[in-house]
């Protein structure tokens, strides 16, 4: 009978997919969330047949020569995969892997809680009466502003971007998208959507969702000199990656008027944010919750699960980032 695969997972996943990998593999979970310390994790990689990363962990050539020939698959429990080094994977002959489509639906929905919350000003308000101050109804208190037949912006308009396009449309909003790549007539005509430059775009929007990958031309993307193209009354929704902005910016352009609100899902330095966004009754944070549900989360860890399958089976994974490793 032949050993049985090691499994290292750097941070506990829903039991569902555990249960699936201890079927056919010896799994070691780090119990700890805040993850494996990466002296640690240099010293527990050696000699597994797979890796179970998240987005916080750093794949690169250190960790895959601490890892040893016989690692198969790095296998990243997100969609996003900055923090691994495709071309070092490849290098060393490993398969990388992500899970896209599964967080699709449930990404949007945050996307459109928070540009809601943002809008109406519901962190503030629960804020507000949790401080138990002495309140009464007034015309003039805590004016937000409307979603509804306003225009929404979507910067990156990939899957998660139409979905969120999907959901402007129930709500009467007009589209406007800015991407890389005019998008083909049928997908415009689904969602309604009209392509844009990024700087008339800026104008245009009274709602500005963000959805692109992280690279060195998007790091920043939204910096102060973007902010100064918004409209006063514009909201930003960032569930992409924190880098995309310039936190320290967007804090200076809220305190400023020069936009109305944001909501992050993503930091900059994640798990920090930076400290006069704290302070700041115009924005809406939340700790990295985009793909926080049940279902998601379990369809995720089941995803991971089958490209480990298929890695220590010889096979194609599913969702495999670096093909020419497999040829």
């Amino acid at each position: 009978m032949s050993e049985r695969p090691n499994v290292l997972i750097t941070r506990p996943v829903m039991s569902e997919a555990e249960k699936a990998l201890r079927e056919r593999c010896d799994v070691t979970v780090h119990e700890n969330e805040f993850g494996i310390p990466r002296p640690e994790l240099l010293e527990v990689v050696a000699g597994r047949d797979a890796l179970i990363t998240m987005l916080t962990e750093k794949v690169d050539a250190e960790l895959l020569a601490a890892a040893g020939p016989q690692l198969k698959i790095v296998a990243n429990h997100a969609v996003g995969f900055d923090n691994i080094n495709l071309a070092d994977c490849t290098a060393a002959g490993v398969m990388a892997t992500n899970t896209p489509e599964v967080l699709t639906e449930t990404t949007a929905d945050t996307a459109f809680a928070l540009l809601m919350s943002a809008a109406r000003r519901v962190g503030e308000g629960e804020r507000f009466l949790r401080s138990r101050q002495k309140w009464i109804w007034g015309p003039l208190m805590m004016m937000g502003q409307d979603v509804h037949h306003k225009t929404i912006g979507i910067v990156g308009f990939g899957r998660i971007g139409q979905a969120v396009a999907r959901r402007a449309k129930g709500f009467g909003m007009k589209v406007v998208y800015h991407d890389a790549v005019q998008l083909p007539p049928e997908v415009e005509a689904e969602t309604g959507a009209e392509r844009r430059e990024m700087d008339v775009l800026l104008a245009e929007a009274d709602f500005i969702s963000i959805h692109v990958n992280l690279t060195e031309e998007t790091r920043h993307l939204f910096g102060a000199e973007a902010f100064g193209k918004m409209k006063p009354t514009a909201v930003l929704v960032n569930t992409s990656r924190g880098p995309v902005v310039d936190e320290q910016a967007l804090a200076d352009a809220l305190k400023a008027g020069e936009i109305f609100a944001a909501g992050l899902d993503v930091f900059e330095r994640e798990p920090d944010v930076t400290e006069d966004l704290l302070q700041l009754e115009n924005v809406v944070i939340i700790p990295h919750l985009g793909s926080a549900t049940v279902d998601t989360r379990l369809a995720m860890g089941m995803l991971t699960v089958e490209n480990v399958f298929a890695a220590i089976d010889g096979k194609l994974p599913p969702t495999l980032l670096n093909p020419d490793v497999f040829e």
